[in-house]
C-alpha cells in the first residue's frame, strides 16, 4: 500500500519549526541554562556509583572541583622538553655511539621506577584536554584497564524523516539481487556505544590497547502494515593501539595517534548482508573548546564474495569529524569522502547537535545527507532529519 505523501512534505517544515524553537530555548531561556550551580550533584548520590570512573566524576561535579587546564600542562611540559634536551646534550657529548643507543633503548622502554618530575611534566601534556577526557592520554589520566567508558555518542532519537528511503537496496555484486523492501518515510533511530582499555602502557607509560563496540540501529516502529520491523541493525566491534604525543601545528595540539582493525556488519542473510573490514588510523588534535579527527582508512579485500564491491567509492577512505563544545552545547561536523574524482566521487556529511534539556538528559538533533548513512544504503543517497535526546555525547 502506497505511502501518503502530504504528510512526508509538512514533515520537513514541522521538524525545521521544531529544531529553531529548540535553539532559541535552550540558548536563551533559564530551563536550559548550562550554569554549573543549577546542574550540581549532591554527593549522597555519587556513593550509590559502583563504577570508579563515574563516582569520581561525580563526586567531582558535585563540589565543583575545577578541572585541569590543558594549556598549563602543556607549558609545563614544553619546558621540561627543552629542560631534559638541554641536560641530555651535555650528558651525551662525550658518549660513544653504542652507549647513545643504549640510552635511546632505556628511554623508549622505561618504565615509572626513577621518573623525573621533568619526565612526569612531559607525560602529563594535555591533561584535562578535551581527547585526554576520552581517552586517558596523559599519565595522570589513566585509570586503570576494563572499565567501561564512553566512545562515541549515545542517543535515541524517536523522529527520523528520510528524503529517499531505500526500498529497492541494491549491490554492485550481480550475484546480489536486489531485494524490495516497503518503507515508511519516518523512523526510529538509536545508538549505543562504548570502549573499555585491555591493556595500558604497553610502551613504557604510553601505548594503550582498547576495544570498543557501537550498534546503530534503525526501527520502522510507525509502519504498522509491516509489522513495526527493524529495517537495519549495524554492528561495529574494534581494536584500537593508542599513542599519546605531543605536537603543534596551525595553533592545533596534536594529542593522539591510533591504529585499529575495525569490523562492521549488519548482520543479515543474502540478498541483505553487507559487510566490510578495515585498518583504521585516527589523528586526535585540540584546541580549547574544539577536537578535530582524521581518520584515513585503508579496507582489506574480501574476494569475490564481496557483497559491497567498492563501497569506499561511496562511504568514503576516510572521515573527518570537527567538534566544539560551548556553554553545555556540542556541535559536531562529520564529513567523508571517497577522495576520487568522476563516477566515482561520493561522500556524506552529518551535523550532530547536543544540548541541555536537565542535569541528566540532552536533546538531539542530526542532519545527514549523503550515501551510506547505514550499511544497505551504502550505495544509496538520502538527506535525513533526526529529532531526540541523548545520554553521552562526544566529550
Amino acid at each position: 500500500m502506497p505511502i501518503p505523501t502530504a504528510p512526508a512534505r509538512r514533515w520537513p517544515r514541522i521538524a525545521a519549526m521544531t529544531v529553531a524553537t529548540l535553539a532559541i530555548t535552550s540558548l536563551a531561556g533559564p530551563a536550559f541554562s548550562r550554569d554549573p550551580s543549577s546542574l550540581v550533584t549532591p554527593p549522597e548520590a555519587c556513593a550509590a556509583l559502583n563504577v570508579d570512573v563515574d563516582r569520581l566524576a561525580c563526586y567531582d561535579r558535585a563540589f565543583q572541583r575545577r578541572p585541569d587546564d590543558p594549556l598549563r600542562a602543556d607549558a609545563e611540559a614544553l619546558q621540561a622538553r627543552q629542560a631534559m634536551d638541554q641536560a641530555a646534550e651535555r650528558e651525551r657529548a662525550n658518549l660513544s655511539r653504542r652507549e647513545r643507543a643504549r640510552l635511546a633503548a632505556n628511554d623508549l622502554f622505561k618504565s615509572d621506577d626513577g621518573r623525573t618530575s621533568l619526565e612526569t611534566s612531559i607525560a602529563n601534556a594535555g591533561k584535562g584536554a578535551l581527547l585526554d577526557s576520552r581517552w586517558e592520554l596523559a599519565r595522570d589520566s589513566k585509570l586503570g584497564i576494563f572499565n567501561l567508558r564512553a566512545y562515541k555518542p549515545v542517543y535515541l532519537l524517536p523522529a527520523v524523516w528520510s528524503s529517499r528511503p531505500n526500498e529497492l537496496p541494491s549491490s554492485s555484486n550481480p550475484a546480489v539481487p536486489a531485494q524490495p523492501l516497503p518503507l515508511d518515510s519516518v523512523e526510529t533511530k538509536f545508538q549505543i556505544s562504548f570502549k573499555t582499555k585491555a591493556v595500558e602502557n604497553l610502551f613504557g607509560d604510553n601505548g594503550d590497547i582498547w576495544m570498543g563496540y557501537t550498534q546503530t540501529s534503525h526501527w520502522q516502529v510507525y509502519n504498522s502494515e509491516e509489522s513495526r520491523p527493524f529495517r537495519e541493525s549495524n554492528y561495529e566491534p574494534e581494536v584500537m593501539l593508542v599513542f599519546r604525543n605531543n605536537y603543534s601545528l596551525g595553533g592545533w595540539r596534536g594529542r593522539m595517534l591510533g591504529l585499529g582493525i575495525n569490523h562492521q556488519s549488519n548482520g543479515r542473510a543474502d540478498p541483505l548482508s553487507r559487510s566490510w573490514n578495515r585498518i583504521v588510523m585516527n589523528i586526535g588534535l585540540d584546541r580549547e573548546n574544539w577536537a578535530l579527527t582524521l581518520r584515513p582508512w585503508w579496507r582489506l579485500s574480501d574476494g569475490s564474495e564481496d557483497e559491497n564491491p567498492g563501497i569506499e567509492d561511496y562511504v568514503g577512505r576516510g572521515d573527518a569529524t570537527l567538534v566544539h563544545v560551548r556553554n553545555g552545547h556540542e556541535f559536531a561536523l562529520m564529513a567523508r569522502h571517497s577522495l576520487r574524482g568522476g563516477d566515482a566521487s561520493h561522500g556524506a556529511v552529518q551535523f550532530d547537535w547536543g544540548f541541555p534539556l536537565t542535569r541528566t538528559l540532552r536533546g538531539h538533533v542530526q542532519v545527514f545527507d549523503g550515501y551510506g548513512e547505514s550499511l544497505i544504503d551504502y550505495n544509496h543517497r538520502s538527506t535525513q532529519i533526526g529529532l531526540g535526546i541523548s545520554l553521552l555525547e562526544w566529550f
